[in-house]
């Protein structure tokens, strides 16, 4: 397809072993994956990539059907959550494992693009000079801040930031949150697990993304930037650019 442009980029960090982030671009442009697993070196890493394998073909296998994507991406998020339990059940050794996702779709029977997602790995929106967060994340801090019960400066090092209210792997996943989104031409959209924002402030991400138009080089100049504030978790960041046949007006 030739109306957008894209690339990702998933890095180890400078503290973590092992990348237990993991993530998928069609290269058709048709949708995009971001998944940020927990449960230990080997849980974590099975974790997102049974998310992400089992979304793509999910994905793949109903694209063009005639079922409403809303309803879509929620059965792939819900199969990605059965295929972790199942793994969970046959190998308890990794029966603490989830993940976080993050998806952004683009089909052609939609006025709009659509995203889901479980967790703290978000999608961002940048239009012109503002840097807006599209998704709310599923965590007690973002609970917290909602109910004024925390400002956004004081969550910034509160010990309890990383505690998930959902994620995939587990049997009481209640929360799979699924929306339209509104772009235009000239739209930049990001996908990110949460290595990259506990890094970088909104301003700071802003910056890279204003200021590096290629989207591999945006990636790369976000990742770096991040461990270069620490990199103390994965880091995973996908960059989308949006041209006129692929954006809808808001």
């Amino acid at each position: 397809m030739v109306d957008c442009q894209f690339s990702g980029l998933s890095d180890p960090g400078l503290v973590r072993t092992s990348n237990q982030d993991d993530y998928y671009i069609d290269p058709d442009g048709r949708f995009f994956i971001v998944a940020d697993g927990m449960g230990g070196h080997a849980g974590g890493q099975e974790a997102s990539r049974l998310a992400t394998i089992t979304i793509k073909t999910f994905l793949d296998q109903h694209w063009h059907g005639e079922v409403p994507t809303e309803t879509l991406l929620k059965k792939a998020l819900g199969q990605a959550n059965m295929a972790i339990l199942a793994d969970q059940r046959r190998y308890p050794e990794r029966a603490d494992m989830g993940t976080t996702v993050v998806i952004l779709t683009f089909r052609d029977q939609d006025a709009q693009p659509w995203c889901a997602h479980v967790g703290d790995s978000r999608l961002y929106r940048l239009r012109g000079h503002l840097l807006e967060q599209l998704t709310e994340d599923h965590t007690w801090i973002a609970r917290a801040i909602r109910e004024g019960e925390l400002t956004a400066l004081e969550s910034r090092n509160h010990p309890w930031r990383h505690v998930l209210s959902q994620c995939l792997g587990r049997e009481d996943l209640a929360q799979i949150e699924v929306q339209p989104i509104q772009v235009q031409s000239g739209d930049r959209l990001m996908l990110c697990s949460d290595g990259l924002t506990e890094e970088l402030s909104d301003h700071l991400i802003a910056s890279q993304l204003k200021s590096v138009r290629a989207c591999e080089a945006a990636a790369t100049a976000l990742v770096n930037a991040a461990k270069q504030r620490g990199g103390r978790d994965n880091i995973t960041v996908v960059v989308v650019n949006l041209l006129a046949e692929k954006a809808s007006a808001s």
